[in-house]
C-alpha cells in the first residue's frame, strides 16, 4: 500500500513514516476542522460575550508554549512519537470534555482553553520535530505542501458538513454529534501513531542556549521575529473572523460555506505551490502574499453580504498557501544550518513555538483592549485590519536571511 501511495504521489523516495505523518496531520485537521470553529461559535451562542470568546482563546495561546517546554523536556527523555500520542489524546479528552459539559461549556471557558492549548502543545511539539527529522530538504516543500492540501481538505468538508448537520437539528444537538465526530476521528490518529518508527534525542534539554543564540545567529534572530509578527495575524483572526462571518449571517452553514470557499481555493494553490515553487523564489512569494493578504482584509470592512465574504476567503484560500509553504520551509532550513541543529532540533521548535504564541498572545490582548473602548460590532473589522498586516510585516523581518552564508555549525 505504500508504494501504491509513493507511485500516486510520484514520490519514489519518501519514506513510509512520512506518509504516516502525513495521516496523522489529515486526521488532526479533519477533527478540528470539522470542530474547532464552530466550538468558537458554541461557546458564543451560550454566553454572547466577546470576551469570554477572547479568554478562552488567550488560555489556549499561555499553556500551549508551556507545554511545549515540557513536552520539550519529555522528548530529551522519552520516545517523541509518545509524547504526539499524548497530544491527541489529550485533544480527545478535550472533546469528551465539551460532550460531558454540554450547554454550561461557556461557564468553563477558560478550563476548556487550557486543556485544548495543553493538546495543542504536545502534539504540535512532537509533530514539529518529527517533520524536521523525517523530512529532507528536497522532500519538505512537498510535504509541507501535500500537508497544507490534506488541511485544505479538511477546511473544505469539515466546517461544511459540520454546518450542515448543525443547521439541520434542534438546538445544540448537532453540535454533540459533530464533537462526537472529532473525538473519534483523534482516536483513531492515536492507533495510527503506532506505527511510526521509535524515535529518541540523547542530551540535556538546552532550552535557555539555544534563547541566547539570537544574539549570536542573525538568521535565527529573524525567523523569530517573524513569527512574533505571524503569531499577532493568527491570534485574533483564528476566533474573531469566524464570530464576525456568523454575526452577518446568523447561519452555521453559512460559516461552513465560508469555509468551503476558503478551503477550496487553498486546497488547489497548495498543490500549485508545492509542485512549482522553487526555494529561490520563497522571499518573493512571502512578499506578495502577505501584501495580499493583508489588502483582502479590506473585504471584512465594507462587507454588507455575503458574497464579499466569499471574495475575501477565495483571496486568502488563494495567497495563504504562496505565504506559508516557503516560510515554514525557510524556518526549517534556517534552524538546520543553525548551531548544533542535529542535537538541539526540539529546542529549536520549542523556542519557535513561544515567540509563535507571544505574537497571538498580544493579539488577543490587543483585542481585549480595544472592545473595550470601541462597541465590537464596530471595532471588530478595523482590529482584524490592524493584525491582519502581520503576515505582511514577516517578509521585512525575513528579507535579510541569507542561507548560502550560513554554516552548518556543530558544537
Amino acid at each position: 500500500m505504500m508504494r501504491m501511495l509513493r507511485v500516486w504521489l510520484n514520490q519514489e523516495n519518501i519514506s513510509r513514516d512520512l506518509l504516516l505523518l502525513l495521516l496523522i496531520g489529515g486526521l488532526y485537521s479533519l477533527g478540528i476542522f470539522l470542530s474547532s470553529t464552530f466550538v468558537n461559535i458554541y461557546l458564543w451562542k451560550q454566553s454572547n460575550s466577546y470576551s469570554e470568546i477572547a479568554l478562552y482563546n488567550l488560555c489556549i495561546y499561555i499553556m500551549q508554549p508551556l507545554t511545549f517546554i515540557l513536552a520539550g523536556k519529555w522528548t530529551k527523555r522519552i520516545d517523541r512519537v509518545i509524547v504526539l500520542r499524548a497530544g491527541v489524546t489529550v485533544l480527545s479528552i478535550f472533546f469528551l470534555m465539551v460532550l460531558i459539559i454540554g450547554e454550561r461549556a461557556a461557564s468553563f471557558n477558560l478550563l476548556l482553553g487550557s486543556i485544548l492549548g495543553i493538546g495543542y502543545g504536545f502534539y504540535w511539539l512532537a509533530f514539529n520535530v518529527l517533520t524536521f527529522e523525517i523530512t529532507e530538504p528536497e522532500t519538505r516543500d512537498f510535504f509541507n505542501g501535500f500537508l497544507g492540501i490534506l488541511q485544505s481538505f479538511g477546511g473544505m468538508t469539515g466546517p461544511l458538513f459540520a454546518g450542515f448537520v448543525i443547521s439541520r437539528l434542534n438546538n445544540f444537538t448537532g453540535y454533540t454529534v459533530i464533537f462526537t465526530i472529532s473525538f473519534a476521528l483523534f482516536i483513531i490518529a492515536v492507533a495510527v501513531s503506532f506505527g511510526l518508527s521509535r524515535r529518541k534525542a540523547k542530551g540535556n534539554f538546552s532550552f535557555r542556549r539555544i534563547m541566547d543564540e539570537r544574539k549570536r545567529n542573525k538568521n535565527w534572530n529573524r525567523i523569530l521575529q517573524a513569527h512574533v509578527s505571524q503569531g499577532f495575524r493568527e491570534g485574533s483572526f483564528l476566533f474573531a473572523v469566524s464570530i464576525w462571518i456568523f454575526i452577518l449571517t446568523k447561519s452555521e452553514f453559512s460559516l461552513g460555506l465560508y469555509n468551503l470557499v476558503y478551503s477550496g481555493f487553498s486546497f488547489l494553490f497548495f498543490f500549485l505551490v508545492s509542485k512549482w515553487l522553487r526555494p529561490r523564489y520563497r522571499k518573493k512569494a512571502i512578499f506578495w502574499a502577505g501584501l495580499a493578504l493583508t489588502l483582502s482584509v479590506v473585504l471584512l470592512i465594507v462587507s454588507d453580504s455575503i458574497g464579499f465574504l466569499f471574495l475575501y476567503a477565495a483571496i486568502a484560500g488563494l495567497f495563504f498557501p504562496l505565504f506559508y509553504v516557503p516560510y515554514v520551509s525557510l524556518t526549517y532550513d534556517v534552524i538546520g544550518k543553525s548551531w548544533n541543529a542535529g542535537e538541539m532540533r526540539i529546542e529549536y521548535i520549542v523556542v519557535r513555538e513561544i515567540f509563535l504564541d507571544c505574537g497571538r498572545v498580544l493579539s488577543i490582548l490587543f483585542f481585549l483592549l480595544a472592545i473595550m473602548f470601541i462597541p465590537p460590532e464596530i471595532g471588530i473589522p478595523y482590529i482584524l485590519l490592524i493584525v491582519g498586516a502581520g503576515h505582511f510585516v514577516v517578509y521585512f523581518l525575513i528579507k535579510d536571511i541569507d542561507l548560502k552564508k550560513m554554516k552548518i555549525v556543530q558544537e
